[in-house]
């Protein structure tokens, strides 16, 4: 696996950069945190191999504590235990249904949402399987900081069909999975999803 250090480090230094700017409370020590916050765009760009403009763009202005985004994903089984899996636009691979929290949901009505926008099914959540932090894994390098809430959910109704943003909507048994978005869902994650929700392990994984 690369070294993901240097990455890390330079999301460190652009989230005490905007730290700065929410608290600075002079002309002095805002132009110092802006020049930094700068600093660490351009190493940014550097590492993850995009542009500094769209990483402007990308990111909003600094109005509050910075803090990690937050992704849900839904694991979601069929009677022979085969994995509900969703084909990406973005780069035809495949993940678990999910996608970033909303403001004004709570983490269980989001994965329930969007799990029906993406795949026609309407599910309940059954539990919490594992809480998965980005760095902690050999995901593709990102701009963000991420943390990902993946939960256990079971079949209620609805009809099997792809969204609007999707490509595809299938079950696969895990001895054959389809080529994963590895941005998004990595194979390792998924064997491990799979364990704790087959074994009836109640135990929570956290990194």
């Amino acid at each position: 696996m690369e070294d993901k250090q240097p990455l890390e480090l330079i999301k460190r230094i652009k989230a005490l950069a905007d730290t700065g700017l929410v608290y600075a409370d002079d002309e002095y020590h805002r132009e110092r945190y802006e020049e930094l916050r700068e600093i660490g765009l351009q190493l940014l760009s550097k590492v993850s191999d995009r542009p500094i403009s769209a990483l402007r763009d990308f990111y909003m202005p600094v109005v509050d504590y910075p803090t990690p985004k937050v992704d849900v994903r839904g694991l979601v089984l069929n009677g022979n235990t085969e994995i509900l899996m969703t084909q990406e636009q973005e780069d035809g691979h495949w993940t678990i249904p999910g996608g970033w929290a909303d403001v004004g949901f709570t983490p269980t009505e989001m994965i329930v949402r969007e799990i029906e926008e993406e795949t026609g099914l309407k599910t309940s959540v059954i539990r919490l399987l594992a809480v998965y932090d980005k760095k902690c894994h050999p995901h593709p390098p990102q701009p963000l900081y991420i943390y990902k809430l993946n939960f256990l959910c079971k079949i209620e109704g609805g009809v099997l069909e792809p969204g609007f943003d999707m490509k595809d909507a299938a079950f696969f048994p895990i001895s054959n999975l389809p080529e994963l978005s590895q941005d998004r869902i990595l194979e390792s994650q998924l064997q491990q999803l799979y364990r704790l929700a087959i074994e009836g392990n109640m135990d929570v994984y956290v990194d």
